[in-house]
Order: structure tokens, then C-alpha cells, then sequence
């Protein structure tokens, strides 16, 4: 299956600052490129969608986008924290740097958000939507559902302020994990950047996360 991963993350100034374009470019260019390819659960889950993640960090916030190129594009949740993990979505989560639990980010195709944080699957407690609206986010689709049932290639980004996490800037060493998964999809599937050895589909997991050590060169 492989170890767990571990890579450098860049900073470039002012990502908050970008227009769209500009910070899906510079991602691109600049970012460190994440891999999330490992199907983890191929026996019953083998749909291997292609999976791209770009993330770097400002002074502010921590910026994520996904590249997506998969056969069925479902996003039918509209509200924050609702069901996205049954629609395309990806996810980032992030192990508590100053202490227990994680936070983990959730986005389907569309831009609704899941965010919370955690001490377990179980044990939650969910952004408030003053927390959630501080999220930057970016998708190549309009707020609105859709079912398309063809290969498709979609986008979506999140900048993430350091202060949801109880941050003031980018810690020296990160554990995170990305995650693509779709419950509801045509072909329901479970993948992640650094691999998971557990017996069934488990992303709720920071024993598996990876790791992204800051680089201010």
C-alpha cells in the first residue's frame, strides 16, 4: 500500500488576495502537488477516479484546490454541514497542531461546505455559519444542483483562515490527509492522498494522515 506521506508546502504571500483564476494558477504553478490515488478498498470500491491536490500558504490562510476528472458528477446538497460526502466531493482534514482532535473540510462539486471539529467520527462540533462564511471557496460550477452522468472535469478550492484553527500562522509541520469520495455516486468510491490500512472505508483516521512541512524559500 505504501508508507504514509510527506511533503514540503510552500508559502506565497497574498493567496487571499487573488481572484479566482490567479489563485487556481498559482496553485498550479507554485503549489505542492498531492497525488490522491490511493483507492484503499479496491475489492469493494475499485472506481479510480483521477484526483489532484495543489495546497500552499500565506501569512493568513492555508489554501487547498482539487482537479477532479471522474465519470459521474453528483452535487445535490445545498446547505452547509448537510450530506456532501454523498455527492463528488473532497475533503481535507488536518490533525490539531496545539492538541486533541482534528478538523476536517468537506466540499462537493458545487461549493457547500461541511466543517467541524473533532475528537472522533462521532464527536463533532460543527462550524457555526459565522465560522463557515469565512471560508474562501471556489468551484467551476454555480451553487445549484446537478446530476451529469458523462466524464467531467471540475475544480474547487478552499483558503482556509489559520484563526478557524486556532491559529495565528502556518505551524513548522502539518498532518494532514485529502480525501474524493461520492456515497451516492454511480460507483461509490474512497480515495485519499496518503493511504489507509483499516478493513473497511474510514477517513475519520490521523494515525493515517500525512505530513506537509513548511518551506519559506
Amino acid at each position: 500500500m505504501g508508507s504514509l506521506k510527506r511533503e514540503n508546502i510552500p508559502y506565497i504571500p497574498l493567496l487571499e488576495s487573488m481572484d479566482e483564476q490567479s489563485l487556481f494558477q498559482t496553485l498550479y504553478d507554485k503549489g505542492v502537488y498531492l497525488d490522491v490515488k490511493y483507492i484503499n478498498w479496491v475489492e469493494q470500491y475499485p472506481y479510480d477516479p483521477i484526483v489532484s491536490g495543489f495546497m500552499a500558504f500565506s501569512d493568513k490562510v492555508l489554501a487547498v484546490a482539487f482537479d477532479v476528472d471522474e465519470q459521474h458528477v453528483r452535487a445535490v446538497e445545498m446547505k452547509d454541514n448537510g450530506s456532501v460526502w454523498e455527492d463528488s466531493c473532497v475533503e481535507l482534514f488536518i490533525d490539531n497542531p496545539t492538541g486533541e482532535g482534528y478538523y476536517n473540510f468537506e466540499m462537493n462539486a458545487i461549493g457547500t461546505l461541511l466543517a467541524a471539529f473533532r475528537l472522533s467520527r462521532s464527536r463533532a462540533i460543527h462550524f457555526s455559519s459565522q465560522m463557515l462564511s469565512q471560508v474562501h471557496r471556489y468551484s467551476s460550477f454555480e451553487h445549484k444542483p446537478i446530476d451529469i452522468r458523462q466524464q467531467t472535469l471540475w475544480r474547487v478550492a478552499m483558503l482556509i483562515p489559520f484563526s478557524l484553527l486556532n491559529l495565528e500562522s502556518m505551524p513548522p509541520v502539518l498532518r494532514v490527509n485529502l480525501y474524493k469520495c461520492g456515497d451516492k455516486l454511480l460507483e461509490p468510491h474512497y480515495l485519499s492522498w496518503s493511504p489507509i490500512t483499516l478493513d473497511k472505508p474510514n477517513f475519520h483516521c490521523p494515525e493515517f494522515f500525512g505530513t506537509l512541512i513548511a518551506k519559506y524559500e
